[in-house]
């Protein structure tokens, strides 16, 4: 029988193992805030090889790896195994690479086992450059994993495997068709339903856990910057209902707090209405789970509301995505998404206001076919159709399997990249002395936005964010946008562009932004790291935030702000009442929540800004009323006098709501009343 290595050289292979034969399965995820995801995709092959095996006793499944370890440990944890299988995708791949090498190093004999949506659809290269790999599997991965086990260890056997590919020991190139999709999900056992978990619960009692959770699997959807639609073929196949139902009953059981649901759509199915309400309801019932995240269907705006709204009455998001990614047309067609309406999202981002249900748009930097101007413009025009929660500016990165990873792709859109490391927002630096780094392909220009492009519109995002976002100066930018009609872009590209000797501490922010870009540029890190606020990863806007109030610079900022807001208002509308936004600068100023307050605040105001601000951003008729107003702001009822904390609670957890303000109270004050203001 020939060897199971990849290479020429003679080395042991597999023999039929005297007891059973021992199997251990990878998927190792990032942790997120101290907790930890539950390995679903290896679990699923666990428990259909203990459904549908002939014997399942001659598999003895080693306790899983789910996170990420010193890789010696990690080698150490898997070299009793006889065959050991890998889930990767790109917060894995080196890793799990570099642990395969050395098991195969250490016992040559091993067989290792890649699959998951980072292995390439075209694998020969990876293959032959990665020869500690004997298998590789495509697409969905139950089926193919427990044939590979039952044909073990005839080789022969494998090669003949549908969605297999491997490079023989002579040398040659194997790339079988893909296995056909499982049609009735239902044939998959829960590994929730079947117990697969509980030993790995058991053995980590004091971890937290995030489950992993599909009611359904496929996109119809060909987006080239997603490895969804391509991978699933435009097919979407549904879990049975009952068992949906017995596995949300399972979450609450185990006390999960939170949910990832990995559906590339949901609200696409009629039916995930009732199953956002059951959710709903067992939370209601039992304070499990906490959360339920989701990505939401696309053009179905009728579901896509209801199931959001669901989730939202019942606490279990924090806000609504609406991910359009672009605004611009061409941008869509060059993508493939010109067959999702922008209209739903419009109308969705719309009626959710109105509701007082957040939302947040995703926008992509560096698309195919965006320019600096229609990204800009897109910006404008999602503010001002009401966006004012969160607007989440992610720079593009290509999926090896996506369209977009195609090198003719890129070439036809003069896409340039950098090797760069994957970076969590707000993820602390694990520095592990045996580990490696995570690497993404990320892109800093195109034809259509050259590299100083690239910065300019990087730093628009992150000034967007500062301003606006994070609430810094947001009711300024409201109330100038309202009585003036001057763009929110308009005022934001001035403080891009602010003279440096009238206005140093906006030009420093500017000059940090510029910075950062480059550096993006080079391959730097996409936020930036701060061992002295919380020892994590900020977002470049929140850190200028952090960093304003640690050095005390609060107040100075609003002072040039407000003169550059003045400015900038007059020079395009001049005679406007500009006391109008002195009142919204001192409030907003006012409001914004900072460590250290010992004293709670009494703002008067000449106009009842706090009302015109609110109806705007909840999507009302806002007219701007002359009346002297006191706004009181109770910033003593639960103070920060811990910097750290307020890092933490304030800045980062306020990130999805924008929730960096104190809620006033109002009041007019009469004729008979002033006298006492």
């Amino acid at each position: 029988m020939s060897s199971l290595t990849q290479t020429e050289s003679a080395s042991p292979g597999p023999v039929p193992a005297a007891g059973p034969l021992k199997v251990g399965l990878v998927q190792i995820n990032n942790s997120f805030s101290g907790q930890n995801y539950l390995p679903y995709s290896i679990a699923l092959l666990q428990t259909y090889v203990q459904k549908f095996a002939a014997d399942p006793g001659l598999y003895e499944f080693l306790t899983p790896l789910y996170k990420r370890v010193r890789i010696a440990d990690a080698v150490e944890a898997l070299k009793g195994a006889d065959l050991v299988g890998f889930s990767t995708y790109v917060w894995n791949g080196r890793i799990s690479l570099e642990i395969a090498r050395r098991l195969k190093a250490l016992k040559p004999g091993i067989v290792i086992v890649f699959g998951g949506p980072h292995v390439p659809d075209q694998p020969e290269a990876f293959l032959r450059a990665n020869p500690q790999i004997d298998l590789a599997v495509h697409n969905e991965g139950e089926r193919t994993f427990l044939k590979l086990l039952e044909a073990w260890p005839d080789r022969d056997a494998w090669e003949s495997v549908a969605g297999v590919s491997m490079v023989k020991a002579d040398g040659s190139f194997v790339r079988n068709p893909n296995i056909d999709r499982v049609r009735d999900l239902d044939e998959i056992p829960s590994p929730f339903l079947e117990g697969v978990f509980d030993s790995i619960m058991a053995a980590n009692p004091n971890e937290s856990w995030i489950g992993l959770w599909e009611t359904n699997r496929g996109c119809p959807f060909r987006c080239t910057f997603c490895d969804w639609g391509s991978a699933t073929a435009g097919k979407v196949t549904k879990f049975g209902e009952e068992r949906l139902f017995r596995e949300v009953d399972w979450f609450a059981e185990k006390k999960i707090e939170y949910i990832f649901c990995c559906d590339a759509n949901f609200g696409i199915q009629k039916r995930d209405v009732d199953i956002a309400n059951y959710v709903a309801d067992v939370k209601k019932t039992t304070g499990y789970p906490v959360a339920l995240s989701v990505q939401n269907t696309k053009n179905a705006t009728e579901r896509a509301y209801l199931t959001q709204k669901i989730l939202s009455d019942a606490g279990l998001n924090k806000g609504v995505a609406l991910s359009m990614q672009s605004v611009d047309m061409p941008t869509l067609e060059a993508i493939k998404r010109d067959n999702i309406s922008l209209g739903t999202y419009m109308e969705l981002q719309r009626r959710f206001t109105k509701d007082k249900v957040e939302t947040y748009s995703d926008l992509i930097l560096g698309l195919p076919g965006e320019t600096y101007e229609s990204f800009v413009r897109g910006v404008d025009q999602l503010m001002e159709n009401g966006q004012h929660n969160r607007i989440q500016f992610n720079n593009l990165s290509i999926l090896p399997n996506a369209e977009m990873g195609d090198p003719a792709y890129q070439k036809k859109y003069g896409m340039v990249t950098v090797e760069s490391k994957i970076i969590n927002i707000h993820g602390e630096r694990v520095e592990l002395d045996d580990d490696v780094p995570e690497v993404q392909d990320l892109v800093i220009a195109t034809a259509s936005t050259p590299l100083a492009d690239w910065r300019r519109t990087r730093i628009f995002c992150w000034m967007t964010a500062l301003l606006h976002f994070d609430k810094l100066f947001q009711i300024p930018l409201i109330l100038a946008h309202g009585i003036s009609g001057i763009t929110y872009r308009d005022m934001i590209e001035a403080f891009m562009h602010a003279d440096a000797e009238r206005y140093p501490l906006i030009a420093e922010i500017n000059a940090f932004f510029e910075s950062e870009a480059r550096s993006i540029q080079r391959g730097g890190s996409e936020y930036v790291f701060s061992r002295e606020y919380l020892n994590i990863y900020w977002p470049a806007d929140e850190f200028i935030f952090v960093k304003l109030t640690a050095d005390g610079k609060f107040d100075a900022f609003y002072a040039e702000a407000g003169k550059l807001l003045a400015e900038t208002v007059t020079a395009r509308h001049a005679g406007l009442p500009m006391d109008v936004i002195e009142d919204a600068i001192k409030l907003n100023h006012a409001l914004v929540h900072q460590p250290f307050a010992k004293t709670n605040l009494a703002v008067k105001l000449r106009y009842d800004i706090l009302d015109y601000w609110h109806k705007v951003r909840t999507g009302e008729q806002a007219l701007l009323r002359t009346q002297p107003m006191l706004v009181e702001i109770d910033r003593t009822a639960k103070p920060y006098d811990d910097f750290q904390k307020w890092c933490r609670e304030i800045v980062w957890w306020g990130n999805k709501k924008g929730a960096y303000l104190h809620s006033p109270t109002a009041k007019e004050i009469t004729p008979e009343l002033a006298g006492h203001y």
